[in-house]
């Protein structure tokens, strides 16, 4: 990404990024439909109700493998090949030990982190069943999207694409099959999910086993290098305390919805469905800048990263348009999908129309988030989504629910949340203080 048109390098790194991101959010939307569908409004509400505990889980990894990700990006392009591969190998090293810990804790606390959110009995069972398997087989997805990062970084985001294909179709099969045809519920969606993403995951470690690359994995030489998981924490821990943090405010929205009874809350849940497509494509773009910013950085062309914003800044605003008008206009249509009852359908669609315009306003902070980030400068996009996704939300949502209660002022909490983050992002990046963080010359 050192040398070349910009947009090319943008668009055709970001295109399988976002293909990937859109079948691994499938895994999630596939359950929807097919518990909503085949089970009803309750299953799709428990669903619902795991998503922003599965997402905190999704979002610290995410952060971390984007940590890691900075750093093998900046060595890769400075052409330091043994950084990389003690990178790679303190990076799964950690990645191994904390699925052990997170796994162990989440079967253990599932049902309590569903009672924190204020979860309705009728929906309590089945949001228990289906949590605590996806954490006894989290491994999988947490191992692929650290390889996939790995990948990524060195600029292969096709591979991660191709498995990730196979087995999001491999899990709409077994979806079908075990709820269906097995009768086995909720849970069934639940093992359908952790199968297919431990497909993936040995995919992913069977292609960095078997590459001659420096990103290599050799087994004897897992271990953890001090300066360079400091270096990994630096960048990866503030992002992923920040996704975790933003989570878990998300599951304070969740107890707020959980209010208005279990229509509301499947309505919700195949709106943030949804709402997860909208954002890909600009979180798509925003890993296409980290990455491009991280290696031209590490190249010492500081100049190629201006043109790598406004390329970014653009194309991720454009399709976000486009996205935007063809879900207002087919708002019903798309909420049908996941439940065909009028109440869960009206939620919805109110839902979808209230929010949706201003994911315009969402691009701006995902974009130069993932600038920062590329240069090495974790903890002020970290301060600024804390401050607007966390702090103002929350307090947003305390002082709105007393003065109304009305579903659209507690839903408007999130473009909020964006407006802000929008805002204090540009500002900072304006100021050139990122420039300063990078790790190599």
């Amino acid at each position: 990404m050192t040398a070349g048109p910009v947009w090319e390098h943008i668009v055709f790194f970001a295109l399988p990024l976002l293909l990937g991101n859109v079948f691994q959010q499938l895994y999630n939307t596939v359950d929807n439909v097919v518990v909503g569908n085949f089970i009803g409004k309750s299953a799709l509400a428990a669903v619902g109700s795991s998503a922003p505990i599965v997402f905190a889980l999704i979002g610290f990894f995410m952060g971390l493998s984007a940590g890691a990700g900075v750093v093998i990006s900046q060595y890769y392009g400075a052409k330091q090949f043994e950084k990389v591969s003690q990178t790679v190998h303190t990076t799964m090293t950690m990645t191994f030990i904390l699925c052990v810990i997170l796994t162990v804790v989440g079967v253990i606390l599932a049902p309590e982190m569903l009672k924190w959110m204020n979860t309705p009995d009728d929906v309590l069972a089945e949001g228990s069943a289906y949590l605590r398997i996806f954490f006894a087989g989290a491994t999988g997805m947490l191992v692929y999207n650290m390889g996939a990062g790995i990948l990524r970084a060195v600029g292969d985001s096709k591979r991660p694409l191709y498995f990730l294909i196979f087995t999001t179709l491999l899990n709409t099969g077994l979806d079908l099959l075990f709820v269906c045809v097995f009768n086995w519920g909720i849970s069934g969606a639940a093992y359908a999910t952790i199968f297919s993403q431990g497909l993936s995951a040995l995919m992913i470690l069977f292609v960095l086993t078997r590459s001659k690359e420096a990103y290599k994995i050799e087994w004897r030489k897992l271990s953890i290098n001090r300066p360079i998981l400091r270096q990994i924490i630096s960048v990866g821990l503030p992002s992923a305390f920040q996704q975790l943090v933003t989570a878990v405010s998300n599951v304070f929205v969740q107890a707020y919805i959980n209010a208005f009874g279990s229509a509301v809350m499947a309505g919700w849940s195949a709106y943030r469905s949804l709402d997860m497509f909208m954002l890909m494509p600009m979180m798509s773009v925003s890993l296409a800048a980290t990455t491009f910013t991280g290696q031209n950085i590490g190249a010492g062309k500081a100049d190629r990263v201006k043109a790598g914003v406004r390329t970014s800044f653009l194309l991720s605003e454009g399709i976000t348009l486009v996205l935007i008008l063809l879900l207002c206009s087919f708002s019903p249509q798309l909420v049908r999908i996941f439940n065909k009852e009028s109440d869960v359908i009206e939620s919805g669609v109110l839902f979808i129309r209230l929010l949706s315009p201003l994911y315009v306003c969402c691009v701006v902070n995902q974009i130069f988030a993932g600038v920062l980030r590329g240069a090495g400068d974790a903890k002020a996009p970290m301060l600024i989504m804390l401050s607007a996704f966390v702090l103002f939300r929350q307090i947003y949502l305390f002082i709105a629910s007393r003065l109304s209660d009305s579903l659209s002022v507690v839903a408007f909490g999130y473009p909020m949340g964006w407006i802000l983050c929008s805002i204090l992002m540009y500002a900072y990046y304006r100021t050139g203080k990122w420039k300063k963080y990078a790790m190599v010359g």
